[in-house]
Order: C-alpha cells, then structure tokens, then sequence
C-alpha cells in the first residue's frame, strides 16, 4: 500500500485552519444561535470559542513547519527559524494593535498570537511527547492561576499598569491583557499553541498516532464538557451561574465593581476583581467558551484533534473530497489575509448592516464565507501566496542574515 504523502497532511491542516477562519466569520458576522435550535444553531454555538481555538492550535502547528516539523532544526537553521518567528511576532503585533484601535477592539487575535508565539521560543526543540505533557499541565493549572491572579487585581492596578504600558496607551490592548485580562489570554490559551506545537511533531499519516488520536480526541471533548455538566449539576454551580449571568443581563449589574475589566472579554469570561472562594470561583468549573477553566481547554482541544484528524484522513482516504475542496483549501492557505479582511469589510459595513437582526446576519455570514473561497480560489491560481502571507515570508527573509 502507498503512503501518503507528506503535502496530503498538510492539505489537511489548511482545511481545517480554512474551518477555523469560517467559524470566527460565523462568531463575528452570523446570528446568535439560538437555544433548542436546529443543526445550524448548533454550529453556531459550537464555532463560539471553539473556532479561535483550533485556530490557535494550527498556530502551534505552523510554528512546526518553521522551526522543524519531526526534528528540531538546530545550530544555525535553529537560530534563523528562532529569528523567523520573532520577526512574524512583530508583523502581527503591530497588524493586531492596528486593528485594537479601529472599533473592533480587543476582539481580535492577531496581538494575542504575536505573544504566543515569543513564548513558543523556547519550547521549539521539545518532543512531541514532552510538548504533549506541557499541554496537559497549563490546561490543568493555568486556569486556576490565571484566576487568583485576577482577583488580585482592581480597576486602579489595572489602569496603573496600563498606564506605563506603550501598546496599552497606543491600541487600548496592553500586555496586561494580551497575558491575562483579554479576550484569549496567553497564561491560558497557550495550551492550545502547545498542543499545536505537540501535533506538528507527529506523523499524522501514521496509521498508529491516527488510532491514537481517535481515542483521545473524543475522550478529550467528553472529559471536558461531561465531567464539567456533572460537577456543577452535584454541587449546585449550575444555578448560581445561571443567577450570575441573568445579573449581568441587568444594566444596573455593571455598576458593581466585581465587574470592572479592561478588556473585551465577553460575558463568559471571569471577571477581574472577583472573590476568589466568591461566586465568580463557579465559572472554574465551567466549560462554556472563553471561561478558560480546565474544562473549556480540554474540552476545546479535543475538539482541535478531531477536527484535524477527521479532516486530514478523509483527504488521505478519498481523492474526489479533495478536489472539490481545493477552493476551501485555498482558505486555509491565506487565513491572515482573509481573517484581516474580513475585519476590514465589517468596519466598513453601515452601522445597522455590521449588527444585522438574526434573519439577516445568516445571510451575510454566507456572503462573507463565498466572498472568501472565491477570492482564494482564484488568487491562489494566479500566485503561491496570499498577500499578506506575501508580506510575511518577504519580511521573514531578514532571518537569513543570522548568524
């Protein structure tokens, strides 16, 4: 039996990453889903967090291609690739906090993964093994870490810090929250860029890792979101989130200074200032998205895995799905510049159009997802790249002068 090649894996992770791209234009652009709803509700609650999260999981991958997929490049190599990153962090720190200070604010990624990716440097030589058990420790600890050390914090230090900070002052997105506060916070969402980094490391067409994969990804996804429905159900949490979060719908509910945060974190994040023995302690053993409790990591990585997994073995294992998906691929091949794009074309939109009512946002959700394959689909015949992805690799030559 012929193996496949090496290029079919990759095919793999630009679909998925293109997966990744359509579910953040769903999270920005497409109608709240709706409780009970139907199959497409039901997507649309599942592209809520998720999406940013594999999309940070395949930023760890990528991170492979650059520093060596199954052997560390090291010497020489290993410095230019270091110098690679480094100089793609720069790029996408200054496109992030560019677009933190149009009205889109925090919610974008961009300034988030330029910190993800400096502290990636020194894990770039780690096994795929050590990579793996990395992972599970930030996904078990970070969150409790990250949630004493904002309940430390106050509106005062926050804006103290702030304060002394030159890309807080320039773009209202600081490093305080690019670590912590933000909407996906390096001290927790570096999990997923570690699991990426740990899968860049396997030969995903290895019939072994494959089988592998197939067991944790699902047991991932249950462990995180069945222990975590369990556990709130037993110990009451349920009800007290339930009761916080019809409190925030109040108005007057902004008023009280437990909610007080610098940051576009969206109503599920946990609240700098909160108690930490408090109500807001519930919310640790959440797993709804951008919690960033232990439950949330687990279950978003196992989502990540077979999400990659199922994607790269249909595309092994059936030729015809991989030509008629060559145009979504192309997606995946340009998602900096389809993802900047895409915020471009909704701060362009009239007020009214850029928040559409429910009926109305699905239909611009597909405008947004036709415009995007067609655009990579015919881009991609005429050139290898696409534009910004252009800027990149161009910039990223000045590695070449390391010594």
């Amino acid at each position: 039996m012929e193996r496949p090649t090496p290029m079919a894996r990759l095919v793999g992770v630009d679909l998925a990453r293109a997966l990744a791209v359509f579910g953040m234009f769903a999270v920005h652009v497409g109608p709240f889903p709706t409780p009970g709803g139907g199959v497409g509700d039901w997507f649309l609650g599942l592209a809520s967090g998720r999406a940013s999260a594999l999309f940070a999981t395949l930023a760890g991958f990528s991170l492979m291609l650059i520093a060596g997929r199954r052997e560390p490049k090291t010497g020489l190599a290993g410095r230019q690739a270091k110098a690679r990153i480094v100089i793609r962090a720069v790029i996408l720190l200054v496109l992030g906090s560019a677009l933190a200070m149009t009205n889109f604010g925090g919610a974008g990624i961009l300034n988030f993964y330029a910190l993800y990716f400096l502290l990636a440097l020194p894990l770039l030589r780690l096994r795929a093994r050590t990579l793996a058990i990395t992972a599970v420790a930030l996904a078990v600890l970070t969150p409790q870490l990250a949630f004493g050390l904002k309940a430390l914090l106050n509106e005062s230090i926050v804006n103290t810090i702030d304060s002394y900070d030159p890309i807080a002052r320039l773009s209202g997105v600081g490093v305080l929250d690019l670590l912590l506060t933000g909407l996906y916070p390096a001290i927790t969402w570096m999990t997923f860029v570690v699991t990426g980094m740990a899968l860049g490391r396997l030969d995903l067409t290895s019939g072994a890792v494959q089988r592998r994969l197939a067991v944790v990804g699902p047991a991932l996804i249950g462990f995180g979101y069945g222990v975590s429905w369990l556990a709130l159900r037993l110990s009451g949490g349920a009800q007290k989130i339930t009761a916080k979060m019809a409190a925030m719908k109040d108005p007057g509910a902004m008023k009280d200074p437990g909610m007080a945060s610098g940051s576009a974190s969206g109503s599920f994040d946990m609240p700098v200032g909160g108690e930490l023995w408090g109500p807001d302690a519930w919310w640790l053993l959440a797993a709804e998205p951008h919690t960033g409790s232990t439950f949330d990591l687990i279950g978003s990585i196992g989502i990540a895995i077979t999400v990659l997994l199922c994607l790269t073995v249909a595309l092994d294992r059936l030729p015809r799905l991989r030509r008629l998906a060559t145009p979504i691929i192309a997606v995946g091949t340009m998602s900096l510049t389809l993802y900047v794009a895409h915020i471009l074309v909704i701060l362009a939109l009239p007020g009214e159009a850029a928040t559409p009512p429910q009926s109305a946002s699905a239909a611009l959700l597909l405008w947004f997802i036709v415009g995007a394959t067609l655009f990579a689909a015919i881009w991609s015949r005429l050139f290898r790249r696409g534009p910004l992805e252009y800027l990149l690799n161009g910039a990223t030559k000045a590695a070449n002068y390391v010594r």
